[in-house]
């Protein structure tokens, strides 16, 4: 199976855990070219949400996943007035979320389901099909719970340290929020959660004052 992906390089070293090079030939690029993505059975789009109009340069033989924890495909493909010719699936591409045993995915159209079976097959990866809705689920669940954390933490509750072993110890999960948040990317985080706060107006995903000034100034947490 011939697979582009089309990312920056932050990507291609968690693509290629995920995704045996010695099965499939596997390009990276970051930028666009019609004449590699006619090669290509698979296409992985890491970027295809920031620029929606290149769905439309796809072909009806193209399996294409999008990057989908920031968009809800029906309204990529609403966006653009007319339905794309490849068909559409989503994925969550978010740093730490995609080398894992089961890939998130979501599809535009339901009637997909046995070509997303036989992709995810080739691919030799197990899949869980989520709702098409801006921040899917995996993601939609981290990214609160770090920003809970950081309310935590602007109140002076507890310490960045306290807060992540609290986390690992009291849920068993692998990464305490602030680790957590620093491995998927703070901008990434605060993207996420005003895209997900922009479709559902729910108070629990508006942006902790604290997160969104780590965000602004381009820090880290300090862990």
């Amino acid at each position: 199976m011939n697979i582009l992906v089309l990312s920056g390089t932050e990507m291609a070293e968690e693509f290629g855990q995920k995704i045996s090079e010695g099965i499939h030939r596997i390009t990276y690029t970051s930028v666009p070219d019609e004449e590699i993505a006619a090669t290509a059975d698979v296409i992985f789009d890491f970027l295809l949400h920031q620029q929606p109009e290149r769905l439309l340069t796809y072909k009806a033989d193209h399996v294409v996943f999008c990057n989908a924890p920031f968009v809800q495909l029906a309204s990529l493909v609403y966006t653009l007035n007319q339905k794309p010719a490849c068909t559409l699936f989503g994925f969550n591409g978010l740093p730490t979320f995609f080398n894992r045993t089961i890939l998130e995915v979501s599809m535009y159209d339901a009637q997909d389901a046995d070509k997303m079976a036989e992709v995810c097959k080739a691919l030799n990866t197990d899949y869980q099909v989520v709702e098409d809705r801006v921040g899917m689920v995996t993601p939609r669940v981290i990214c609160m719970i770090i920003n809970e954390a950081c309310y935590t933490l602007q109140e002076g509750t507890a310490s960045i340290a306290d807060i992540d072993l609290g986390m690992k110890l009291g849920t068993n999960y692998p990464k305490g929020p602030f680790e957590w948040a620093n491995q998927i990317g703070i901008q990434n985080v605060y993207k996420l959660l005003n895209a997900v706060y922009k479709d559902t107006r729910e108070e629990r995903y508006k942006i902790c004052p604290l997160l969104k000034t780590k965000y602004l100034k381009g820090e880290t947490f300090e862990v």
